[in-house]
């Protein structure tokens, strides 16, 4: 009897250890895939902390194997590319005839793909002669521009009519997209791939209550206002309206009304040809997904809130 219960307690005890191997083995894994949050060298304080916080808890931004995330360093083409690949689920709008698209993006480069799908949907071109420019920094106005275009967020608006400066209004394009494609994106490519998505539609707080004349004329007001052609809404948001190209001044107008644009640390400054950040590509592409009621918006509180550009107010409040 007392042998029969030595063996009983060995097989409970080896049963124990067994499900304890299998549980460490099972947290290690998930401690693998889980995606990082934090990073060494994203501090509470730094100004796109919640951006790149709430998106890469989302796999969409990721950081280096040491740990850190560069929030400083700039974005090349190629990683753009790649951060639009993960981000969107567009049809395409071109077809590759055949052959790679352009002559310095070789078959067998890493963001091949990444490069040919933003091509197709509408996202990126390159320069004269057929070149894409893999490894040359994206300007802060060239990727609103090609979030915008993508999209096609000028479709349907005014904010492309009748310019009130020297500027020509950017062509808008074809109205597409009847149906959509499922396209299934790995969740991970590489560590400096991040990425993206982008809104549809901007998420007009509605203060249906009571009739009030006060507040239907605010209304109206800010209405008015985002109705306005591009050219007011730029000059009448940015101090530096006179720096951005012609060729983008619909784009960021379409962008400004959806409140895509975040500025750090003065939100009335675009500073449109400085090379975007990591930091800064990540909030322009929080702020498409809340656009697109993908994600919840910033809370009120967060000292970030401060630094996302607000057209109806900027431009209500202009002179």
């Amino acid at each position: 009897m007392t042998r029969l219960t030595q063996l009983a307690s060995a097989g409970v005890s080896l049963l124990t250890l067994n499900l304890i191997v299998l549980a460490v083995g099972a947290l290690d894994t998930y401690a693998q895939s889980s995606p990082a949050t934090t990073f060494s060298d994203v501090q509470p304080s730094y100004w796109a902390q919640p951006f790149i916080r709430s998106l890469a808890a989302r796999n969409i931004v990721t950081g280096y194997p040491d740990g850190t995330f560069r929030p400083e360093q700039a974005v090349d083409r190629d990683e753009f590319a790649a951060i639009i690949r993960q981000a969107f689920d567009q049809p395409p709008i071109r077809q590759i005839e055949g052959g790679a698209v352009y002559k310095d993006v070789p078959a067998n480069y890493w963001a091949t793909r990444p490069i040919e799908e933003a091509y197709q949907q509408g996202f990126m071109t390159g320069y004269p002669g057929g070149y894409f420019r893999p490894n040359q920094s994206v300007t802060k106005v060239e990727a609103i521009v090609a979030l915008s275009k993508g999209l096609n967020l000028t479709a349907g608006t005014s904010a492309v009519t009748v310019p009130i400066t020297t500027q020509s209004a950017v062509p808008q394009q074809s109205t597409r997209r009847a149906t959509k494609r499922p396209i299934f994106l790995p969740l991970a490519i590489t560590s400096l791939m991040q990425p993206l998505l982008i809104p549809k539609a901007q998420a007009a707080p509605a203060n249906a209550v009571t009739p009030s004349t006060p507040s239907t004329t605010d209304q109206q007001a800010v209405a008015a206002n985002l109705n306005r052609p591009a050219s007011f809404i730029i000059t009448n948001t940015y101090a530096d309206a006179n720096r951005i190209p012609q060729y983008a001044v619909g784009d960021v107008a379409a962008a400004t009304k959806k409140n895509i644009v975040v500025n750090y640390p003065n939100p009335k400054v675009l500073n449109p040809s400085k090379p975007a950040t990591r930091g800064e590509i990540t909030a322009l592409i929080y702020q498409t997904l809340v656009a697109q009621g993908k994600i919840e918006p910033l809370a009120n509180n967060s000292p970030a809130n401060k630094y996302i550009v607000r057209a109806d107010s900027s431009n209500r409040n202009a002179q």
